[in-house]
């Protein structure tokens, strides 16, 4: 298969769809590999280290999108792509439909197989391709905190961990999955007072063995979520609804009762945000306050990190990708964890939390691939 590799181009995205190790792996499995030229710059991949890796590089996304047969990137494709799209391509890239609309009706009208990584599955109900980008984001939804609670950039100007004989930050946590593990495991590792939040007593009994301790866990209610926000210096929301938009848990009407120059951290901004007055925000300008309260709400924030991200990114989605370019749509037909990548196929929603999020038909992968 001609797989090809564009070039990020949302604000700030540095990370690349293949590495060039992951290049070769393709190369050797007999397919084409196509990268538009300087495509893993923000990694320090070089175009000569793709030659080597046996792809071949193309001088514009144009000419790489009329080229390829499938398209493998990182993030969401943006407007001046999606009309490059076509009705025999296969796109395989993080999506996040529903909150985005107009991204989907832009795939939805050119026609193309669009895979998401979001919702791919794997063997243990979870969400492999996703789970990479989680742990860097919730790791660096600490340091994006502690950033923004310095004075210097508009915060309360304390330090997460304190020092001897001053209270650290208190820091909740807001959803127990793998991001919430990672930003309670980096808070705590920092010296923070950290409380996770989760509806699930189960999740809840293994992050108190998890930690030893070390975090205080809380069942998620109304007035347990609202005694933990108030009491917060900084507050990380990584709530996740695999493919549907985020729910709303903390309200414009709960921020004047938080502290002053308190911080929101959104890590489900990808999402639609679990916070009311959460929008997305890039790198160049991360913060904004409503209410005396800093919100940090990038949408990219793996972006950052780019060669880590772009390693452990590509670590997940080689086995998948390469089915998808051994076998085409068969591997969707013949694989369930693919299957569930599945959000869009010949103009049609065939992910029914997205469908739903969005207000649009849905139609069962085996109504739309008839």
């Amino acid at each position: 298969m001609k797989v090809g590799v564009p070039k990020e181009i949302k604000t700030h995205e540095y990370r690349v769809g293949l590495t060039p190790g992951a290049a070769r792996e393709y190369v050797a499995a007999g397919h084409r590999v196509m990268i538009e030229t300087d495509a893993g710059a923000g990694i320090g991949a070089t175009d000569e280290d793709y030659r080597k890796a046996g792809a071949t590089i193309l001088t514009s996304a144009a000419e790489l999108f009329a080229s390829s047969e499938m398209i493998v990137k990182v993030k969401e494709p943006q407007p001046s792509e999606w009309s490059q799209l076509r009705e025999d391509h296969i796109l395989f890239t993080y999506l996040h439909l529903a909150p985005d609309p107009d991204q989907a009706k832009g795939l939805l009208k050119s026609g193309c197989t669009a895979i998401a990584y979001e919702t791919v599955t794997d063997a243990q109900n979870g969400l492999p391709l996703l789970a990479p980008m989680s742990e860097v984001a919730g790791r660096l939804a600490i340091e994006a905190a502690g950033s923004a609670l310095k004075r210097s950039t508009g915060g309360r100007g304390l330090l997460i961990g304190g020092v001897p004989g001053v209270q650290p930050a208190r820091i909740v946590v807001i959803g127990g999955g793998v991001v919430g593990t990672h930003a309670a495991r980096m808070a705590v590792g920092l010296g923070a007072e950290v409380t996770i939040i989760d509806r699930s007593i189960v999740r809840l009994r293994e992050l108190d063995q998890l930690f030893e301790g070390r975090v205080r866990t809380r069942f998620s209610t109304i007035e347990s979520v609202e005694e933990e926000v108030f009491a917060a210096d900084v507050v990380i929301g990584a709530v996740l609804v695999p493919g549907a938009s985020a729910p709303k848990l903390v309200s414009r009407s709960m921020l004047r009762s938080m502290r002053k120059r308190a911080v929101l951290v959104d890590v489900a901004i990808d999402q639609g945000g679990c916070f009311e007055t959460s929008h997305p925000t890039t790198h160049a300008d991360p913060t904004y306050e409503v209410d005396d309260v800093i919100h940090y709400c990038v949408a990219n924030m793996p972006g950052a990190v780019p060669l880590t991200s772009s390693q452990a990114l590509n670590n997940a989605t080689l086995p998948f990708g390469l089915a998808l370019a051994n076998k085409g749509f068969s591997a969707v037909l013949e694989n369930p964890h693919l299957r569930a990548g599945l959000n869009v196929h010949r103009g049609r929603l065939t992910y029914k939390a997205v469908a739903e999020s969005l207000g649009l038909p849905f139609s069962p992968i085996e109504q739309a691939a008839a």
